[in-house]
């Protein structure tokens, strides 16, 4: 076995993750009961040692460990302040396998943006776990460059539907509770790992794709999406093929201040359908995060506008391809709109705080638009679609694309670059 012992460093959330060690798979066995939210679960986890290891630390928020084994031999642990310390007698470089067993109240991770991941609905649960809300619910390496594939199973009251990451491979009846088992076979980042239960309905509109939905929204949905195949159509001609097997979209019965994604899914709130397409282009935004952000997952946080540049750009281009304002209409708003707010961020690292600051996602955008008004239409979208097949399930970092967009085009592209994602001050358009 030929073992890396690169590893990026986490310039944002350094306490979260251990280089030490990658995860391969996660297998998450949990049992949730709703009313009382309360959690209980088994992790079992296989990785690979990069080096000899005397520690291992799992990132793991407020549940209570009862027992570890690792290789299957019980081991000493500590669990505090969101770590859980494990001491092996010495972990030589290569695979190990670990099983952890927990329970407890789950609550969010505290975080600048509020609560992050495991959350209670008015009735049911949501998982919102972008950038450190993963270890809320599960032990986790937490780091957007440690990409596994999982298999969860949830068990819980039979009067809810359970969605989670990938395809369900079974469903279970016993009594009153059933138990759903979904495996993700393409590489996951912690922070995309998701479960969502509620009182829902599911449709398949078309091969592949699925809606999952409170009754009583049905037409609302069924309208507000309609149009979303097309738009698959559209960002697999932009980007290249979809990197999953599947996508489902889910409304949940609250609403939500913006929509959240997952791997291989998106979740809404009930703000956000109306029954005329008045958020459409969220519906755009949280599909192309499936190429941008899920496929292609930044290596290290600072890196974000690889992630929500590019998502808001899929935004104007479903909007010029669907009959909207073209992609020049949009960046000289946006453009107008951002030349009137201070002049103080650097788009390629903007700092823990600003990750979703809507600078990032416009000048993340207006970045991209620059690129593709210089070196034109079918350069611009032949280099995106290169972009997606070369770092499929994998991790990016900024560099990388200006380097590859560098050795596509003749023309001189290092002084666009750093006025966008170097400098302070917004640029004019070119």
């Amino acid at each position: 076995m030929t073992l890396s012992t690169t590893s990026i460093p986490q310039l944002y959330f350094p306490m979260h993750g251990d280089d030490g060690y990658r995860v391969e798979h996660y297998d998450l066995t949990l049992d949730y009961r709703v009313t009382p939210n309360r959690l209980g679960g088994v992790a079992r986890i296989t990785a690979v040692a990069l080096r000899r290891l005397t520690r291992v630390a799992f990132d793991l928020g407020a549940l209570r460990v009862s027992g570890v084994l690792v290789d299957g031999a019980p081991v000493r642990f500590t669990h505090r302040g969101g770590k859980l310390h494990l001491s092996p007698p010495g972990l030589r470089p290569g695979r190990f396998t670990v099983e952890i067993r927990y329970s407890g109240t789950p609550r969010p991770v505290t975080s600048h943006w509020g609560g992050l991941g495991w959350e209670q609905l008015t009735d049911g649960v949501i998982v919102a776990s972008q950038p450190i809300g993963a270890p809320s619910w599960f032990p986790c390496n937490d780091r957007p460059d440690d990409k596994a594939t999982y298999r969860i199973s949830v068990t819980t009251a039979s009067a809810y539907h359970v969605v989670a990451n990938g395809e369900l491979t079974s469903r279970r009846r016993a009594a009153s509770t059933t138990t759903w088992v979904y495996e993700q076979a393409e590489p996951m980042a912690s922070y995309l790992a998701s479960v969502q239960i509620g009182r829902y309905q599911q449709i398949e509109p078309s091969p592949g794709t699925r809606l999952v939905f409170p009754a009583r929204l049905a037409s609302r949905v069924r309208h507000d999406f309609e149009r979303q195949g097309r738009m698959m159509e559209v960002f697999r001609e932009r980007f290249g093929p979809y990197p999953f097997g599947s996508y489902t979209a889910v409304v949940v019965d609250d609403e939500l201040e913006i929509p959240v994604e997952a791997q291989g899914m998106s979740i809404f709130g009930v703000n956000h359908v109306d029954g005329r397409r008045g958020e459409e282009r969220l519906v755009a935004h949280e599909l192309a995060h499936q190429w941008f952000g899920n496929s292609l997952t930044v290596a290290d946080w600072s890196g974000i506008w690889l992630h929500e540049g590019f998502a808001s750009y899929a935004e104007w281009i479903w909007s010029e391809s669907s009959g909207g304002l073209s992609s020049d209409d949009h960046a000289q708003r946006w453009h107008r709109r951002l030349s009137a707010l201070p002049q103080d961020f650097v788009l390629a690292d903007p700092g823990p705080r600003r990750l979703f600051d809507d600078r990032v996602y416009r000048r993340g955008a207006l970045t991209l638009h620059a690129l593709r008004r210089t070196v034109g239409d079918e350069p611009f979208f032949a280099l995106l679609r290169e972009w997606t097949a070369g770092h499929r399930h994998g991790t990016v970092t900024t560099g990388a694309f200006t380097a590859l967009a560098a050795q596509r085009t003749t023309r001189p592209l290092d002084k666009l670059f750093a006025d966008w994602l170097q400098d302070r001050r917004l640029p004019a358009l070119p």
